[in-house]
């Protein structure tokens, strides 16, 4: 075998020995190393109380993994900062509506 196949051979082998547990973790991981927040300041989107948080929404919106996001927080309660573009009053709001 090659080293192309050897390698894929190994992922897959490791694969099949994740728990589902791990496995959604590593999906989870994949959409967060795609967001654009995890490539500027994290305290833009954990601004202090009375703060603004118009530039974490700013970019929020031009974020390809917007909705993995806000569905990840949503599913999780975060309880602080902004997450999907939504601060978490907006998000406790959205959920409120849709349940």
């Amino acid at each position: 075998m090659d080293d192309v196949t050897d390698s894929a051979v190994l992922r897959v082998g490791a694969a099949a020995e994740l728990s589902l547990e791990e496995l959604f973790g590593a999906v989870e991981q994949e959409w967060q190393d795609q967001a654009l927040c995890a490539q500027t300041d994290p305290e833009a989107f954990f601004p202090e109380k009375g703060g603004s948080t118009r530039e974490a929404k700013r970019i929020c919106k031009a974020c390809p993994v917007r909705d993995e996001c806000l569905e990840f927080a949503l599913e999780h309660d975060e309880r602080f900062g902004i997450w999907g573009g939504l601060s978490d009053r907006e998000r406790r709001r959205l959920k409120h509506q849709i349940s």
